[in-house]
């Protein structure tokens, strides 16, 4: 099955599990990228009001076609209980291309349900697997059990 990982990483905590997800299958990988400046606390404030807000974003040109892929793995950041405003975008951007999707979310807070819904909406696919990782365990390098079983739940839809 041909497999790409997309994500967005505002702080690297989605960055790091998107990499370990695309090595462990060994699969090809993107990141999208946001033509707005997130970073630091106003960025933090911004990107929370305008994933609340279901707003929309500019992306850099992207490389890859999820269309060409047999599976998407999509992750994101959690930002007010919903994806992250580029990634939002990017599922909106490419409705109709994905033929299956999977999810995993960092966070860390709450709100990893409503943002998997919202993903289920957004492409009106049911996900072959969903992985919920905090950022506590991203700190503490505790998550490896959890990617193996997303991983295994993505194969066994193979």
């Amino acid at each position: 099955m041909k497999t790409l990982v997309v994500y967005y990483s505002r702080t690297g905590n989605t960055q790091k599990i998107a990499k370990k997800i695309a090595s462990e299958i060994g699969c090809d990988i993107e990141e999208i990228e946001d033509t707005q400046n997130r970073s630091g606390i106003i960025g933090f404030l911004r990107s929370a009001y305008q994933a609340i807000r279901g707003k929309d974003t500019k992306l850099k040109p992207y490389n890859k076609n999820p269309q060409d892929y047999d599976l998407v793995i999509i992750g994101t950041p959690i930002w007010g209980g919903r994806p992250s405003v580029p990634i939002s975008t990017y599922l909106k951007e490419n409705k109709g291309k994905f033929k299956h999707v999977a999810f995993f979310c960092t966070y860390g807070g709450t709100g990893f349900e409503n943002t998997i819904e919202t993903m289920k909406k957004i492409t009106d696919k049911e996900p072959t697997a969903t992985l919920d990782i905090r950022e506590s365990e991203i700190k503490n390098e505790a998550y490896d059990h959890k990617i193996e079983s997303f991983i295994e739940n993505i194969k066994k839809e193979d």
